[in-house]
């Protein structure tokens, strides 16, 4: 079985992936995590669209969050991603109240085989505009 654990060069591809909007000194203020998901394969697909759901509300009703990229490993789909970007640690916590992330958590629940979260630096976060 292949590790779960993402090699550099893909996680450094999804950082420059990142709409940030703003360059420099402002980027060292922003919460940077990434989420290590085990998904229940025969909840796999209640899973993704609940994450999906919780993703596209969060990015669009909270000005804190700035990014959420998931993505799932091709050979092992279970295996899911999230890099979540936040203006701040204040704003990451503000996120982890809303009903929205509530129900997210409450629905993935039972479906969530291990979650590891791991807080990372961004060393580059850039994309092309529009």
């Amino acid at each position: 079985m292949k590790n779960p654990i993402l090699p550099g060069m893909f996680l450094a591809s999804l950082l420059s992936l990142l709409t940030i909007g703003r360059a420099g000194a402002q980027q060292q203020h922003r919460m940077v995590r990434m989420a290590r998901i085990v998904v229940d394969s025969n909840q796999l697909d209640a899973y993704k669209a609940a994450l999906k759901e919780g993703i596209e509300t969060a990015v669009r009703v909270e000005p804190g969050v700035l990014t959420l990229f998931a993505v799932y490993e091709k050979d092992h789909p279970t295996h899911v991603t999230v890099l979540e970007v936040y203006a701040s640690e204040e704003a990451y916590h503000a996120h982890l109240q809303t009903p929205h992330f509530k129900k997210y958590k409450e629905t993935v629940k039972d479906m969530v085989r291990s979650l590891e979260l791991l807080d990372v630096n961004p060393i580059g976060l850039a994309t092309k505009p529009g």
